[in-house]
């Protein structure tokens, strides 16, 4: 059955996991991700035929489910808490890649290895954190506005990682790459913000008034997948994008 038949596995492992996590009165998220442990490859043996294929539906899955909760955002709740979020990561980023890789150090790695250590363990998930949010109710909150502010910073940080981190004995040599990235990044953004915040509410205004669900539903998604791409190429994550293309619409 290839693809079906994974696609039923990781749908029982799931449901199993969530009711699991319920009984444990924990986040069903949890249930998810202990599922997804079980089944992949890290257990010995994967029950799953064709990892890869899953790992594409994932990302799709993920990207629309933040765009959803992107929708419930808006970039006036986030501007008040702006200052905040990027002080804030910015220096959360700082002290946990320090504190990280002197631990690394101090177990002996190698200096580069240690700062990818930390450079790793610098970074939140921001599906889920924002699923943890939502189970919660805690959505609307102030706390939770600070939170997605630095993860969007988080986010942006993954750049300039990426970038640097594999050169690492050579620092030097990525600075001409950091410096074209962050251009991209900028304009990318700056797109969206200036003038996505304005085509895209006009497009599904325009798709509203003909009534028609599958066609609304088929823009959201092409929209959510479409800007999602779009982040991919200019060196974000897909998952990024859909999630500010979230936020743009609301």
């Amino acid at each position: 059955m290839g693809i079906a038949a994974d696609i039923a596995i990781i749908v029982t492992a799931g449901f199993l996991g969530g009711i699991a996590a319920q009984r444990l009165k924990q986040p069903l998220i949890l249930g998810y991700i202990a599922a997804g442990i079980v089944l992949g490859p890290a257990t010995g043996g994967s029950l799953i035929s064709d990892p890869h294929d899953i790992e594409l539906l994932a990302e799709i899955g993920v990207a629309l489910l933040l765009f959803a909760l992107g929708i419930e955002f808006s970039l006036k709740e986030l501007r008040p808490v702006r200052n905040v979020a990027l002080l804030g990561a910015s220096i959360q980023i700082l002290l946990t890649v320090g504190a990280a890789a002197g631990m690394g150090l101090v177990l002996g790695w190698p200096w580069t290895d240690a700062v990818w250590f930390g450079g790793c363990v610098s970074l939140s998930s921001t599906m889920v954190i924002l699923k943890t949010l939502q189970s919660q109710g805690r959505l609307g909150t102030l706390s939770s506005r600070v939170m997605i502010g630095m993860l969007l910073v988080q986010d942006l940080a993954v750049v300039p990682l990426l970038i640097l981190l594999p050169k690492l004995t050579d620092l030097r040599a990525g600075l001409p790459d950091l410096g074209w990235a962050l251009v991209r990044s900028a304009v990318f953004l700056a797109l969206m913000i200036v003038v996505g915040a304005r085509v895209i509410p006009w497009l599904m205004r325009r798709v509203g008034r003909w009534n028609s669900r599958e066609l609304f539903l088929l823009t959201v998604t092409g929209l959510s997948l479409g800007i999602g791409y779009a982040t991919y190429e200019v060196g974000l994550s897909f998952a990024f994008g859909a999630f500010v293309a979230g936020i743009v619409l609301s």
